[in-house]
């Protein structure tokens, strides 16, 4: 169909120029193909079906996709490795103290020596066929139960007569028998009882002192110990 028209037009062409003049000039073949490509032009400017453009360019050229970006992953806090750590250092509580390992060295005595000689277990103490003052202010056990007398012999390491007052050190005394029992030393008005003495040991010399509590009568006695205490301060001391 386009080349009919196309054919058509020079044909058009050609006869206008004739026409001017009345004879068609003689036309070489260059001018032939001028005229011809010419009129295919013309024809082609005003064929809306004609797509001047042979490939469409889209106006943004896509840019080539990147690759995602891995993210780091926060490294968690037991697997992270902890910079500068010094080595185990062992935890010491401040509170902790060396606790005393002797009756004078809990009660800041100086000049004397405290050493256990034994317990006795008795219904009364002292016996009645004592005689003196200790007599006066005998001790008897409640029925089932017996006496455990703990006794400790104080020695005098002064050159001089020196007085021992170990009332006004205010300690409290609680013995533990067999690792399962364990008692409140009585308060007593005996006049060697270790908690409440005061008294003047001669040069060099000794005395005897108890401390007492009372036991279910028939108790066998394997270990004893004695917890000291004054206010804060506390020791526990193994007899035997």
């Amino acid at each position: 169909m386009k080349k009919i028209s196309i054919l058509l037009c020079s044909i058009g062409i050609a006869c206008a120029i004739t026409g001017c003049g009345g004879t068609m000039p003689e036309l070489t073949q260059e001018e032939n193909e001028v005229i011809t490509e010419y009129a295919v032009g013309l024809l082609l400017k005003y064929d809306k079906n004609y797509n001047s453009h042979l490939v469409e360019v889209s106006e943004e050229e896509e840019e080539p996709e990147e690759p995602p970006v891995e993210e780091e992953q926060p490294v968690p806090e037991e697997e992270q490795e902890p910079e500068n750590v010094p080595p185990d250092t062992p935890v010491i509580d401040a509170t902790e103290e060396a606790m005393a390992s002797s009756i004078e060295e809990f009660y800041g005595i100086s000049g004397f020596a405290f050493q256990y000689t034994g317990y006795d277990l008795k219904q009364e103490y002292p016996d009645m066929a004592e005689d003196g003052a200790d007599a006066f202010f005998a001790m008897e056990a409640t029925p089932g139960t017996q006496l455990l007398v703990l006794k400790f012999q104080v020695v005098s390491q002064n050159g001089a007569d020196t007085e021992l007052n170990m009332l006004d050190h205010d300690v409290r005394m609680r013995i533990k028998i067999n690792a399962d029992m364990t008692k409140n030393a009585l308060s007593t008005m005996l006049l060697n009882d270790i908690q409440t003495y005061k008294g003047t040991v001669a040069a060099d010399g000794s005395t005897q002192l108890v401390a007492i509590t009372e036991v279910p009568e028939g108790t066998s006695v394997q270990n004893i110990s004695i917890t000291l205490r004054n206010g804060s301060d506390r020791a526990e001391i193994s007899l035997q």
